[in-house]
């Protein structure tokens, strides 16, 4: 394994990932590197450069996107992964995670998320803080999981869907690829149409 761990977005997802990263203890260095010139450092971590230089580190370094963004987190990922980037899983030692659970590359799993077992997690997802995944769920690629969203079992997740902050999913739901959840959001049916819903239950708007 690589020494060194590269984080791109110096902003405040990015602040979080290199938090993980530090607490993991795996890696020599750690810096960033940011398209905004104008910012030098992030939490005492150097920004080295900007994507302009990417190919310069693929040798040396593993490489992470620390972007919250669901479509930017996605075209970067690809990028990265067709230039042969070396692109880790990045896990909280305070998350916990059940027996045959798999996690896609450039997946974060932030403190306090538990994912219990036999579920999948697609590649460049977010599991944030304190969030909860039941069993048999699948999270499908680049799908962002709030702070305090709550999954219950056999719940499947759409490419690129974004559950907002504190959402609730029942079991055996299916989200489609694409949508938004607002915050506290209650979903106790099938949604079969990429949009916007809010509310409890939830409604497209």
């Amino acid at each position: 394994m690589k020494k060194k761990l590269l984080i791109i977005g110096a902003s405040g997802h990015g602040k979080v990932i290199a938090d993980i990263a530090l607490k993991m203890n795996k890696w020599e260095k750690i810096a960033f590197i940011d398209d905004n010139k104008s910012i030098k450092s992030l939490i005492g971590i150097e920004v080295i450069g900007t994507t302009e230089q990417i190919h310069d580190y693929l040798e040396d370094y593993q490489i992470f996107v620390g972007i919250g963004n669901n479509d930017t987190r996605q075209k970067i990922y690809e990028m990265l992964n067709n230039i042969g980037a070396d692109i880790p899983v990045l896990i909280h030692p305070n998350a916990v995670v059940g027996k045959q659970v798999e996690i896609g590359i450039g997946t974060a799993i932030m403190a306090g998320a538990v994912i219990n077992c036999s579920t999948k997690i697609g590649k460049g997802c977010i599991i944030n803080t304190g969030s909860t995944i039941d069993h048999d769920n699948y999270i499908e690629d680049f799908v962002h999981i709030s702070p305090g969203a709550h999954l219950a079992g056999t719940v499947k997740v759409g490419q690129g869907s974004w559950l907002g902050i504190g959402s609730i999913i029942s079991n055996n739901v299916i989200i489609t690829n694409g949508c938004m959840l607002g915050a506290g959001a209650v979903v106790i049916k099938n949604i079969t149409e990429p949009g916007v819903y809010v509310g409890v239950p939830v409604r497209r708007i």
